[in-house]
């Protein structure tokens, strides 16, 4: 029986880390951090709780079922769970976070030096795209390009950001604002799914899966193993990471007052603290995370696809591509304004799924239970994607508990969860 050495281990963790670490999650907890001033270790509680403890359940969960989203929504039904791990591939995969990551990447890194014209961004992503391409062709290779190679020098930049964030304060810590003056928390957890970690944990599984059975292993106890130790060394790197962003956005109110997002709070910090080399380093740091999540995201999207069609993995790898492509050139703007709705719908059944799926040994008929939770999820997910889209709603959906915060679909469903397994334990 064929198990991983210590060192493959180490580089499978790595591997998941470095995949998970994209421009918004280097973007999103220094804002956060600069907004909620003296509440900042509150938010920090409730961001760290939906982009680091829902991955890595979410990881635990998917290595149990070789990997697969459809397995673990299997209690759904057949065309449900297939709606499901359809829509979230396409998400975080060709729709949404994919081309993001290349025009993030640009924005941050290389706009300052190459202006924001539509032919500058094209040609950028044309020479990005064909490295995640040439890179996603070979995925059995992916532990020794992404887990030896690119993540290693993506930890080396994030390790030199947060050692000077806490080495090399910019200022003092402003006082919190807007809604973390009054629910800190509750912000925070919902600006962590704004990361789309726990989306990109379910499509992430099965890369993780390959990569362990890539090195000969096909044990399932052993599988199951190695991601877990992989979930839990790529949440230790993660909360070190972002305590570091947080500590950093905490200080930069000096040097980023009254900042709109984090990337100008990165962008004045590492000026700050590095001088002029500070854009070059900002520049490199961001290419590689960028890089590594797409490659990450393309290998899943392909090897699901290939296996629900009767086209090519590698076919699949230019396609997803290719769509990416096009999907990057519209703008930053445009793909957020859209995908935040999406992103309200979906993260809900999602979550209810992936929680769940640790629950079915106790139920006696578990698809009935999950499929009940997970559909009072998703209509009340739809609600805050339509609130979120700029529509109007009637007042008593408007109303519900935690609408503002966008957790309104919570309430529902631990109720609907709470009666139905009275039900189904009642049951003969």
């Amino acid at each position: 029986m064929t198990s991983l050495r210590t060192r493959d281990i180490v580089a499978l963790g790595f591997m998941t880390f470095a995949l998970f670490i994209g421009a918004g999650n280097i973007i999103f907890p220094p804002i956060v951090a600069q907004q909620a001033g003296e509440h900042v270790w509150l938010a920090a509680g409730g961001f760290l709780i939906t982009a680091v403890g829902l991955p890595v359940i979410t990881i635990v969960a998917l290595s149990r079922v070789e990997g697969s989203i459809q397995n673990l929504s299997s209690p759904l039904g057949k065309y449900a769970s297939l709606l499901l791990t359809v829509a979230c591939y396409l998400a975080v995969g060709p729709l949404f976070a994919t081309p993001r990551t290349a025009t993030v990447s640009y924005e941050i890194g290389f706009s300052s030096y190459f202006g924001n014209s539509a032919s500058a961004l094209l040609i950028y992503s044309i020479i990005y795209f064909a490295v995640v391409t040439v890179v996603s062709l070979y995925p059995n290779k992916i532990l020794d390009t992404v887990g030896y190679f690119l993540s290693p020098l993506k930890i080396i930049a994030l390790v030199i950001l947060g050692v000077t964030a806490v080495l090399i304060p910019a200022g003092n810590p402003p006082a919190a604002i807007d809604k973390y003056v009054t629910s800190p928390v509750s912000e925070g957890i919902v600006n962590g799914y704004l990361t789309m970690d726990t989306l990109g944990a379910l499509v992430f599984g099965i890369v993780i899966v390959k990569a362990i059975t890539s090195r000969g292993v096909s044990d399932s106890k052993l599988i199951t193993k190695y991601a877990v130790n992989a979930a839990i060394i790529s949440g230790i790197g993660l909360t070190l990471v972002y305590l570091s962003l947080f500590k950093l956005g905490l200080g930069s109110h000096d040097v980023a007052p009254n900042a709109a997002n984090g990337a100008i709070i990165l962008h004045a910090y590492v000026q700050h603290a590095f001088g002029d080399m500070g854009s070059y380093f900002l520049a490199t740091m961001i290419f590689i995370a960028c890089m590594v999540t797409a490659i990450g995201l393309t290998c899943a999207c392909a090897e699901y696809f290939s296996s629900i069609t009767k086209i090519s993995y590698k076919t699949f790898v230019f396609i997803l591509v290719g769509f990416s492509l096009v999907i990057s050139n519209l703008g930053l703007t445009k793909l957020i304004a859209v995908s935040v709705p999406v992103l309200s719908a979906i993260y809900p059944p999602a979550i209810a799924v992936i929680l769940l799926s640790f629950c079915s040994p106790f139920f006696k008929k578990p698809a009935s239970v999950i499929a009940s939770t997970t559909l009072v999820a998703f209509i009340f997910g739809i609600f805050d994607g339509v609130k979120v889209a700029g529509f109007e709603l009637p007042n008593a959906l408007v109303n519900l508990p935690l609408s503002e915060q966008s957790l309104a679909w919570l309430i529902p469903s631990a109720i609907v969860l709470v009666i139905t397994a009275v039900i189904d334990r009642i049951r003969n």
